[in-house]
C-alpha cells in the first residue's frame, strides 16, 4: 500500500511541477490562443482560470498524500521511552552503563551516590 501511495506521488509532486513551471509569472498563463477579449477556453484568462484550478487540486492531493505516507509510515510503531525499559532477564550479561537489576532509569538515579562535598576553602599549594 504505501508503494503504490509513494508511486501517486510522485505523479503529483511531477504534474504539479509542470502546472506551475508552464503558468506565466504575472498570472497571464500560457498566452496562447484566442485573439481578442472572450473568455474562451483557449483565452488567456480562461487558460490561467484551468492552471489555477489544476494547480490547487495538485496541491490538495499533494497534503493528502503526504500526510496519509506520514500516517502510514507511523502505523505500527509505539511511543518508546527510556524511562520504562523492561526489567534485565537475571544472570544475563550486561553492559556496561546498563542498569542495575531492573534497568530503569529512574531506579538507577534513585541509587545512585550523591557527590562528594566540595572543600569549604580555597586550597593552597603546598611547596616542596
Amino acid at each position: 500500500m504505501q508503494t503504490v501511495l509513494i508511486v501517486v506521488h510522485l505523479m503529483v509532486v511531477l504534474a504539479l511541477i509542470g502546472i506551475v513551471l508552464i503558468q506565466r509569472s504575472e498570472g497571464g498563463g500560457l498566452g496562447i490562443g484566442g485573439g481578442g477579449g472572450g473568455g474562451g477556453f483557449f483565452s488567456a484568462r480562461g487558460s490561467a482560470n484551468v492552471l489555477t484550478r489544476a494547480t490547487a487540486i495538485l496541491a490538495a492531493l499533494f497534503f493528502l498524500t503526504s500526510l496519509s505516507l506520514t500516517v502510514l509510515a507511523g502505523w505500527g510503531r509505539g511511543p518508546t521511552t527510556i524511562f520504562n525499559a523492561p526489567a534485565s532477564v537475571p544472570g544475563a550479561p550486561q553492559a556496561p552503563g546498563a542498569g542495575g537489576p531492573s534497568g530503569n532509569v529512574l531506579d538507577q538515579l534513585k541509587g545512585a551516590q550523591p557527590a562528594p562535598a566540595a572543600p569549604s576553602g580555597p586550597q593552597v599549594p603546598q611547596s616542596q
